[in-house]
């Protein structure tokens, strides 16, 4: 049996669940790889480098910024799962300006898509409002500031719902990210440099990681069990109603990307960056079947 190390460099649904249900449902096994699931959300990208990771985000804005030749093998997601709660007096987007906003940093994958929606409502996220930029997590933190008034709005990921706590903390959600900006998100990327694409550890990842996607659209009901048990917070009907909003939608059913939203991003990515030579998306996205039987 091949042995890899699979590396989230995120918390939530958004980065797990289809690994999750690859892991739950066997198909790591099933096709003969050993699968070490790493927590890299505090690692530097030069570790994450050394590993199969599932965060595409960050993999291209280090192959945007360093040049670092990331290879896509697999993509599950066109849809940035991040959310912007505000507190309830706040009716749009464009009404936060002079406003206290939280952030994840310019230089990561959810801040720099964060960033390119403000500017899509006509918000400068420099200038336009008050950023505050605060680390990812639970982002209990986040809700506790919005709670007490320090913050105004906030931008959140997947470890949570985000109608369900806007409705808990009588908040609102002003925008899905994902409604607003798509770019291949997660998935499975190596860096050639020290993972080969053609692996068959890599290989025999790919495949399990496409059943589950499979998997994740033809037995809802499993779905969403899994989705509850990510987010153990939700009840039955809220995690049915999150998967069938935000999971069923948009998750893809076979880990492939579209080429013409891979290059809108890329280049859309560089320019938040500041960076005027953009990488080629074919260099970047490579999503061929994984062929081959199970190892």
């Amino acid at each position: 049996m091949h042995t890899i190390d699979l590396t989230h460099v995120g918390l939530g649904i958004h980065e797990e669940l289809v690994a999750y249900v690859a892991d739950q449902q066997n198909y790591y096994e099933q096709e003969g790889v050993h699968v070490a699931l790493r927590d890299g959300c505090a690692w530097e990208t030069e570790r994450v480098r050394r590993t199969a990771t599932i965060g595409l985000g960050r993999a291209v804005l280090s192959r945007v910024t360093d040049g670092i030749p990331w290879t896509v093998l697999s993509v599950n997601t066109h849809r940035p799962m991040f959310w912007l709660l505000a507190r309830d007096s706040f009716t749009s987007v464009e009404e936060l300006k002079g406003r206290r906003v939280a952030l994840h940093g310019a230089g990561t994958a959810p801040g720099c898509f964060s960033r390119i929606v403000l500017r899509k409502h006509g918000l400068d996220p420099d200038h336009d409002i008050e950023p505050v930029v605060m680390t990812p997590g639970d982002y209990g933190r986040h809700l506790r500031l919005l709670a007490d008034g320090s913050l105004d709005a906030a931008f959140v990921g997947s470890t949570l719902a985000p109608e369900v706590t806007a409705e808990e903390n009588g908040l609102r959600v002003l925008a899905f990210v994902g409604d607003h900006f798509s770019v291949p998100t997660v998935g499975v990327a190596v860096d050639p440099t020290y993972v080969a694409p053609d692996d068959p550890a890599v290989l025999a990842v790919v495949r399990a990681n496409r059943h589950a996607l499979s998997t994740l659209h033809d037995e809802p009901d499993l779905a969403a069990r899994y989705v509850r048990e990510l987010i153990p917070s939700l009840t039955e009907a809220e995690a049915r109603r999150h998967y069938e909003r935000y999971v069923a939608p948009y998750f893809t059913t076979d880990g492939r990307h579209d080429p013409s939203v891979a290059a809108a991003a890329v280049r859309a990515v560089a320019a938040e960056l500041g960076v005027s030579t953009v990488p080629d998306a074919a260099d970047i996205y490579r999503t061929e079947p994984a062929e081959g039987p199970p190892a």
